[in-house]
């Protein structure tokens, strides 16, 4: 999972698991190619392999929100360049319920503590605003989560802000859109569900692949009056305006270039979806 720093576009710091502990962390800087950090493994918690990662860098401050194989997700946060990373959270929300589970697997459900077998986070996503993030995993649970910056600001032990139980086990490719609001999950059972970011209610299911589905990803949704040129660029509706009378003046085409801006406008403030499905096909969707 890589992210650009807001106050600085360069560098991009990448997040990937540690190639010799399995349940250590290594962030990388590019361009750089050097190793900027490192998040060794808990010692005190079997988690297993890191299965999913996010990673929210701003000003100084570097959070890492890890997923593992054991059904754990963390948060780890630096306060400033070269300084030890420090876990501020810790939960199992994603198990599957058992009779006799060794002590340490846990995990709340509905604020009780209940015993289980472990069970892999597959996906997580970091919200917008930064304060919070979603998992999804090898069992029927969509989670939600604090995402603490700071370990003063905390006065009581942290715990999930949401489980809600789909009865769809195998979610994985979680990606929430731009605007925060919704976010979407690829499923083993080849349906792609929508929910609310706030409440985690289901809004909608969509089918049409016949396989399972892998992965999705939500086009940035754009303001009104605001296009993407395709080139990392946005311009106004008034530069767009202007680029399509000069198009109308240069092919002396009018109607052609009346419509075909429409057209494009009218993609580029799609709120589109994408999926991609183990039967190598990518469905695109207008939602919401």
């Amino acid at each position: 999972m890589a992210i650009k720093a807001k106050s600085h576009p360069p560098p991009i710091l990448i997040a990937v698991p540690n190639t010799i502990d399995s349940g250590g962390i290594d962030i990388y800087q590019l361009p750089a190619e050097t190793r900027a950090a490192v998040i060794h493994a808990e010692r005190n918690i079997t988690t297993g392999m890191v299965m999913a990662l996010a990673i929210q860098a701003e000003s100084s401050r570097l959070q890492v929100a890890a997923g593992y194989e054991s059904g754990h997700t963390m948060v780890f946060v630096q306060s400033d360049p070269g300084a030890q990373f420090q876990r501020l959270y810790s939960a199992r929300p994603h198990s599957q319920p058992g009779s006799s589970p060794s002590p340490p697997a846990r995990a709340f459900q509905n604020n009780t503590m209940l015993t289980n077998h472990p069970v892999a986070v597959l996906s997580m996503a970091i919200l917008p605003s930064a304060d919070s993030y979603v998992t999804s995993a090898a069992d029927a649970v969509v989670a939600k989560h604090p995402l603490p910056a700071v370990q003063g600001v905390w006065k009581t032990e942290l715990k999930p802000f949401k489980l809600v139980q789909t009865k769809h086990a195998g979610q994985q490719g979680l990606r929430v859109r731009s605007d925060g609001k919704i976010f979407a999950t690829a499923g083993w059972d080849f349906r792609v569900r929508v929910y609310s970011a706030k409440t985690l209610k289901e809004l909608a299911v969509l089918k049409w692949h016949k396989v399972g589905c892998y992965t999705t990803a939500f086009a940035d949704v754009l303001e009104s009056g605001i296009t993407n040129t395709g080139d990392g660029f946005v311009e106004t509706e008034e530069e767009n305006a202007k680029d399509c009378d000069e198009s109308i003046v240069a092919t002396g085409s009018m109607a052609v270039s009346t419509v075909q801006q429409r057209r494009d406008a009218k993609a580029q403030m799609t709120h589109w979806l994408a999926v991609g499905s183990k039967d190598g096909k990518v469905s695109l969707w207008d939602i919401y």
